[in-house]
């Protein structure tokens, strides 16, 4: 008997983890009936649906990545933030053939009522009319330049723009920026103007579009933005992995907030991810992940106080990437920290987030 595939729009094949990702989406819708004689031709005929529905609207599963070259701000010389990443991350991705500029799309920047679905009138306004005081501008740690506002701006639309698409069939996107998880509703600290998953989260609880998200915070510094934002709000779940001893010095209670010691390495680090992640996404059954991906747990990095290897880290991106597909859970990412002291193992650790992305769900 001889093989045979569906094709996709511009004739790829469908790709195994697609259609199976397709495949446990329709057993789930249809895991109530019984079908017998009477309902085989509606069950068919939903099995075609979903098939149709996937290979018009995935054409495969090739990832999408928002980019812009917005993404990076002008530093003055020697500043300790990697901006440079944000250029040399899609070029490593493109050079190496993990990606085509055709995985790459531009995002807008994001409207003014999307921005006051989480952060302050009063905050706002200081941001557009660059009025932040001295103390404010320094909590955040870059200089201050309407540039820095219409960037922000870029990247929220982006994260937002990533979780439409995972939600609609991508499976998994991903944001070359974002990750801005130390900004507050009313101000910002820690190289973070805007706090882009909390914006895209409270947007898609807004329209409806989801119902529940779980955030999966596992920069090295904890999530304080993100936590105090959704103290209050049962429908948004927030993990955070994080040097216990690291900043930010006071730490906003998460919905699970897990701190690791000083010189953590892969082995304590990664069974406390296995331990942890499946039975917490199955007990909250969210409608939509976001991955906050920082690489600032790197044993190399200057800031992270942990000491987790590339290896241990690529593994930590493949074990939540997977942990999510196997539930058939649409994922949002945003890239976070590094500050490792070689701008190269800085790339390779994020680049190694897409490797592992395009391996789960590709």
């Amino acid at each position: 008997m001889g093989h045979f595939y569906f094709s996709a729009p511009g004739g790829r094949p469908f790709s195994a983890s697609g259609c199976k990702r397709i495949i446990l989406k329709f057993k789930e819708e249809q895991s109530g009936s019984k079908p017998g004689s009477a309902q085989l031709f509606s069950v068919i005929a939903n099995l075609i649906r979903f098939l149709a529905v996937a290979l018009i609207s995935n054409n495969t599963t090739a990832l999408r990545i928002a980019f812009s070259p917005i993404y990076r701000y002008e530093l003055p010389p020697k500043h300790r933030f990697p901006m440079d990443k944000y250029t040399l991350l899609p070029e490593q991705l493109l050079y190496e053939g993990t990606i085509t500029a055709a995985n790459f799309f531009s995002p807008r920047s994001l409207p003014e009522a999307d921005i006051l679905k989480t952060h302050t009138a009063a905050y706002w306004h200081k941001l557009k009319t660059n009025t932040l005081s001295a103390k404010e501008a320094r909590a955040i740690g870059f200089p201050m330049r309407p540039a820095l506002i219409a960037r922000g701006r870029v990247i929220a639309q982006g994260t937002l723009d990533c979780a439409r698409i995972a939600l609609n069939g991508g499976g998994v996107a991903l944001n070359i920026a974002g990750g801005t998880h130390h900004s507050f509703a009313d101000r910002g600290e820690g190289f973070c103007v805007f706090n882009d998953i909390a914006i895209a989260a409270n947007v898609l609880l807004d329209t409806g579009e989801v119902g529940k998200v779980v955030v999966i915070d596992l920069d090295v510094h904890q999530g304080n933005g993100t936590a105090h934002i959704f103290a209050d709000e049962p429908r948004v779940f927030t993990l955070s992995f994080h040097g216990a001893r690291n900043y930010p010095n006071r730490k906003p209670p998460s919905d699970l907030d897990v701190g690791f010691p000083d010189g953590t390495t892969d082995a304590h680090y990664l069974q406390t991810l296995y331990d942890t992640l499946p039975d917490l996404l199955d007990r909250e059954r969210p409608d939509l992940v976001f991955y906050l991906s920082g690489v600032d747990i790197l044993a190399s990095d200057k800031l992270g106080r942990l000491a987790v290897s590339l290896a241990g880290c690529r593994e930590r991106d493949r074990f939540v990437f997977q942990t999510c597909f196997d539930r058939n859970l649409p994922v949002a990412v945003s890239m976070g920290g590094g500050y490792a002291e070689r701008l190269a193992t800085i790339i390779e650790a994020h680049a190694n987030t897409y490797r592992m992305a395009d391996k789960v769900y590709g």
